[in-house]
């Protein structure tokens, strides 16, 4: 199968521009006239799409939807909130198109990241940090006393899929309780999963809650004032999902009133917060600058990602990272 026509919206640097010029050899590489500034952007509209099967990026939804040749789109990221929508979900499946995202490439990044705030919190990082008391001293008891064995503690994951995945795995060795929340749990997860009407109940008992769900019409807001105050007190929250997913006003509340122990936010909503935003001076509110994804050749994992579904495509075998279904 060869000389399809691939579409790429994406301004990787010459470097990963040959990577994927290498392995998309035979084909038609069609570049977007204004490619997207990062693989959280998108492109602007353009006609390049139109007689491509292929789209490799974060190509505009209105392009998409005129594009009639179109039979697979690849997105450079692990998010798909502009294409989350029911409309758009009709008109991929009316018109047999697949649509995959690039989960897998980020799962490990996002992984460390989270238990790095996890070991944080419980190693009482920040405050250790900020210190230089001496041993014996009031605060120095007071540092050994709080720091925390991970071991026996409950976490609450929000969302299961190839990052919650990845964290049940690397979490196995700390001997936590795990449970995890799926809109449609299959049976083969490794770990206790409950649904998303079962969720609220679990909230009481977590000493973490992690939250990775994608934004979307009905996560919106979902970690909201019930949900806060539902949690067990002294408990923290992590964000590595969709900063949209939070009332923010809500967790400064709880932060502000001694009810979370702590917050660990790689994501806000909006991006950056301002200087003076709320969150910003909440006590033990710890913000990231949405990073957690990134690493040394996150752009050659993308292309390489992308090159491995292509030979799938090619072959006719199921694509991985599959959404949107």
């Amino acid at each position: 199968m060869k000389g399809i026509r691939i579409f790429c919206d994406t301004a990787f640097a010459e470097q990963t521009m040959a990577l994927l010029r290498q392995g998309t050899e035979g084909h038609v590489l069609v570049a977007a006239q204004n490619p997207a500034a990062s693989v959280l952007g998108k492109s602007e509209a353009g006609p390049e799409i139109e007689n491509v099967e292929i789209a490799f990026g974060q190509p505009d939804v209105a392009d998409v939807l005129r594009a009639r040749k179109l039979k697979w789109i690849h997105l450079t990221s692990a998010g798909y909130t502009r294409y989350d929508t029911a409309d758009f979900r009709a008109a991929m499946k009316q018109r047999g198109i697949q649509v995959t995202n690039s989960s897998s490439v980020y799962a490990e990044a996002c992984v460390e990241h989270v238990m790095a705030f996890l070991l944080a919190q419980a190693r009482m990082l920040p405050q250790n940090l900020s210190t230089q008391c001496a041993n014996g001293a009031a605060e120095w008891n007071a540092l050994r006393e709080g720091s925390r064995l991970l071991i026996g503690q409950r976490v609450l994951i929000a969302g299961y899929g190839a990052i919650a995945a990845r964290l049940v795995e690397v979490l196995a060795p700390f001997r936590m309780e795990l449970v995890a929340m799926r809109r449609k749990p299959r049976g083969d997860e490794p770990i206790r999963m409950v649904k998303l009407e079962d969720f609220d109940a679990e909230l009481a008992a977590a000493d973490h809650v992690i939250n990775i769900l994608p934004d979307n019409a009905q996560s919106r807001g979902y970690f909201d004032a019930r949900r806060f105050a539902q949690m067990k007190q002294g408990a923290a929250f992590y964000n590595i999902g969709r900063g949209a997913t939070v009332d923010q006003n809500a967790l400064a509340e709880a932060l502000e009133t001694n009810h979370l122990a702590a917050a660990w936010l790689d994501v806000t909503d909006p991006e950056p917060l301002a200087k003076d935003h709320r969150l910003r001076i909440a006590p033990r509110c710890y913000i990231t600058p949405h990073t957690a994804g990134g690493f040394t050749d996150e752009a050659g994992a993308l292309v390489r990602h992308f090159l491995s579904n292509l030979q799938r495509y090619e072959a006719n075998q199921p694509l991985l990272d599959r959404i949107l279904e």
